[in-house]
This record gives C-alpha cells, structure tokens and sequence, in this order.
C-alpha cells in the first residue's frame, strides 16, 4: 500500500456536514470493583466475561480502520490554547499522509487531533473510556468506541498504530507515553515511532530520562534515543511517512475484509 492512496487506510466517511453526536460518558464503578482486591468466585468470572466482550467489541470496532498514528494529549487545553492548535495542525497534516488518526476520543487535544483530521478528509477515530468528569467524546468523530476498563482502552490505542504522537499533557498521557516506550523497549511491539510534539513542554521530561534514569544504568542509550522531540508537525509526519513505507510497508499483511454474517461492516 503507498501513501498515495490514502483510501485504502480509511474507514467509509460519514456526512462531515455536521459534527457527531456520541452519548455523554458516564462514572461505572466497574474496573474500581475490578481492582478492589478478591471477590466472590461467582463476582470474578462475571468480571472476567465482561473484560473478555469488551475486547472483543473492540477488536469488532476497529479491526477494518486501516493504519492507524495513534496522538496521546491532555483533555483541559481548549480552543483558545496555542496547544489546541498545535493538535488541529496534526490531526489534518496525517490526514493528508493517507493515515487514519485515532485518539482517546475526548475533549481537549484529543478533540483538536480528531477534528483536524476530519477537517482534512481523514479518518477519525476515538476510544473513550468512561470516567465521572472531564472524558465526554468529542463531536470529531467518524467512530467511537467506549470502554469500562483503561487497560483495554490502552491496549487498542497501541494494537492499531504505525506511531505514537504525544501532545503536552499530564498523568494520562505520560502513562501512555511511558507504556508505549515499555511495549517497545521488551520486545512487546515493534521499534515505532515515538514523537512528543512540543519542545518547550516536553524538554525537561527527555533531560531528566538522561540526567538521572541514564546515568543509573535504569534504562539504556537506545531507549531515549528512540524519542523524537520537536516543534515541527511535518517533520513529524514524515518521519512517520519514511519510517512506515522503509520498515512496514504501511500494511498488517494481507487486508481483512468484513464478513457479512458476522455483521462487520
């Protein structure tokens, strides 16, 4: 697949007249019960049952999006933030690299991400998770996917993606950002792209993984090297291009395609 078809990478496009309307998340003190110590054998396998199907909706929900460049990024910079912008102009720029842009699916950067690509004709996907404030789907969205549990949520923003973009944001997107490193560094996913956008913002995190985890012998040379930092969302976006047609051939192999009777689309 070349980037010069870019159709290929993207999911039927929806009238982008008008935004999305996806029901308000909701607190479910599912994945608090979840991690509240042992229950009730009985309690357990219904929990058990119940992380099984929601992966398995997951895996129903995005299994024909296409290569994906999942973007991690804080949910409280809105319009009127440098930052807003900053992800506008990276969700449209990997829209036009062919790519299909997925984020977390809420306000914020998020938000910007996802409404920048469907600005640009891309594909725009979201999987939210439900929380009691803050995580509301945003109206950007070409599919949604709603989960209980963060550790699916996380395990289908990484399954999908070329390359990882964070944003500047807090504890979530450092968890994701230092997941992702996690995956790579043991061998769990291949050596993708890492690229934190925003220099001033994201500096000193990179200086202190050099300054202190490095010289600890914590974590090795390769593992910061591997970390891109820059201002530049077209460098960015190359870097992705480049690296996913030398490395990946921007496939999975060969394309799935829906199977009628089991009611995929």
């Amino acid at each position: 697949m070349s980037l010069a078809e870019p159709k290929e990478a993207a999911i039927p496009a929806p009238d982008r007249s008008e935004p999305s309307t996806w029901p308000s998340s909701t607190p479910d003190p599912t994945e608090r019960w979840l991690l509240q110590g042992p229950h009730p054998r009985r309690h357990e396998l219904r929990q058990a049952a119940r992380i099984f199907a929601e992966c398995v909706r997951g895996f129903r929900a995005l299994h024909f999006i296409g290569p994906c460049v999942t973007v991690f990024g804080s949910a409280r910079f809105d319009e009127t933030h440098p930052y807003y912008k900053l992800g506008l102009e990276t969700g449209a720029c990997l829209a036009a690299a062919g790519l299909t842009v997925m984020t977390g699916g809420g306000p914020g950067l998020m938000e910007a991400t996802n409404r920048g690509a469907r600005s640009a004709g891309g594909a725009s996907i979201g999987c939210n998770i439900q929380l009691p404030k803050e995580q509301k789907p945003n109206p950007y969205l070409d599919r949604m996917v709603e989960f209980r549990y963060f550790f699916i949520r996380k395990l289908m923003l990484v399954k999908y993606s070329y390359a990882f973009i964070a944003l500047p944001g807090g504890f979530g997107t450092l968890d994701e950002i230092f997941e992702t490193l996690v995956l790579i560094q043991t061998g769990k996913v291949k050596t993708f792209p890492v690229i934190l956008l925003g220099v001033d913002f994201w500096k000193p995190l990179v200086a202190m993984l050099r300054e202190k985890l490095l010289p600890a012998g914590t974590i090795d040379p390769v593992d910061v090297d591997r970390i891109t930092l820059t201002d530049s969302v077209s460098e960015a976006v190359a870097l992705i291009r480049d690296t996913a047609i030398r490395d990946f051939g921007l496939t999975y192999g060969r394309r799935m395609k829906p199977r009628w009777y089991l009611g995929e689309r």
